[in-house]
């Protein structure tokens, strides 16, 4: 397996934000959606980074004193990230995603362009190298 293409999970069935949304907008949105970490992109679809549950709780215990309406006062970029989530090409090596992966939840796809394309789960990697090294019988 060379092509990190098999692993993606297209940009048409991710859930993200835009880096133009309120915190408040950001919690409803990664709740409805159950999830720990989402990535952000810019209107043009470019990626900018993630945000996980963490960094969104300690902004609200720092930035909005715990307190739902004032998350509607401060945008979802003025939150300070704990980790980056680097995004990969599609030329990356199989080495490199497995590396990544490692350290992060899912591994954003961007084109030459920087172009948001998807995600690769670390839980899809890990249930392909799964089945490699314990086929069943």
């Amino acid at each position: 397996m060379n092509n990190i293409l098999f692993f993606l999970t297209p940009k048409a069935m991710c859930t993200y934000l835009y880096d133009d949304y309120t915190m408040r907008q950001a919690l409803e949105k990664m709740e409805a959606a159950a999830l720990a970490a989402v990535p952000i992109l810019n209107r043009r679809g470019e990626y900018r980074c993630a945000v996980t549950e963490g960094d969104m709780l300690w902004a609200m215990k720092n930035m909005c004193y715990m307190d739902i309406r004032q998350a509607e006062a401060h945008k979802l970029m003025e939150v300070p990230h704990r980790r980056e989530y680097v995004p990969v090409r599609v030329t990356t090596t199989m080495q490199e995603l497995v590396e990544r992966a490692g350290s992060q939840n899912f591994v954003p796809v961007v084109d030459d362009k920087d172009t948001f394309i998807g995600i690769i789960k670390r839980s899809d990697i890990i249930k392909y190298c799964s089945q490699k090294l314990f086929p069943e019988d």
